[in-house]
């Protein structure tokens, strides 16, 4: 891997650019909430600040669709985006950081774009199942772009946990729209985490060249019947 530009010593992270750590596991997700809140711990930015963040971003995904991960270096990332390198390590300490958060805004953009057009399944089960295949195959269209994404969130250490919930969070939030909750039981929050995690292992195993798409197809509607399981309704 290409060597990049070291950080500025001590750089500190703006109150208002990075989101603060992550809340201990007992506090997580235990309402709907709280797993929608992505980043209501942190003070907004400004509008200046909202934008750089945004070509930083952009920059991020448009090297890494080129190239993948080797192609995103910090230097050129602030070159694209028009902000001083210093400038760039107080938002985003490491490539790691960056391309995680890439990955959050990725998602983000995909939440939208399925909220403006909601799966037509019948069932919770078909319709996160065909929420999650057409988030896949969004990914699928950019895989040099997805595997920078995914290989950033695989060589995450502690120090990336905000991010990494992040991601963590923004997928929970587009599985619970898919089941049309608000407010979900435990049960059904620990199948939502399950399907999540089953929808990354998928995306791994298919960069790897592991999995077929319909491979990935079937291991999708598989742990989606989860939902079916941990309905309230269908106890008795």
């Amino acid at each position: 891997m290409p060597a990049e530009a070291n950080p500025p010593a001590k750089t500190a992270l703006p109150k208002n650019a990075q989101p603060k750590t992550a809340q201990p596991k007992s506090a997580q997700a235990t309402t709907s909430s709280a797993v929608r809140t992505v980043q209501s711990d942190s003070p907004p930015l400004t509008e200046r600040q909202e934008a750089r963040r945004r070509r930083i971003l952009h920059a991020s995904a448009q090297l890494a669709s080129r190239g993948g991960f080797d192609a995103v270096q910090m230097r050129e990332v602030a070159e694209s985006s028009q902000v001083a390198l210093g400038t760039l390590y107080r938002y985003f300490p490491s490539k790691i950081h960056l391309l995680v958060a890439t990955m959050q805004d990725q998602l983000a953009h995909m939440h939208g774009t399925l909220r403006k057009k909601p799966p037509a399944g019948d069932t919770a089960a078909e319709r996160v199942a065909e929420t999650l295949m057409r988030a896949f195959r969004a990914l699928q269209r950019e895989p040099h772009l997805a595997d920078a994404m995914v290989r950033a969130l695989t060589f995450a250490d502690r120090s990336v946990s905000p991010e990494v919930d992040q991601v963590s969070r923004q997928t929970t939030m587009i599985i619970l729209d898919a089941m049309g909750l608000d407010d979900p039981t435990p049960d059904q929050l620990s199948a939502v985490r399950v399907i999540g995690h089953t929808w990354h292992s998928a995306l791994i195993t298919w960069l790897s060249g592991r999995a077929s798409i319909a491979q990935v197809k079937i291991d999708i509607e598989t742990v989606c019947r989860l939902i079916d399981l941990t309905d309230p309704g269908d106890e008795g």
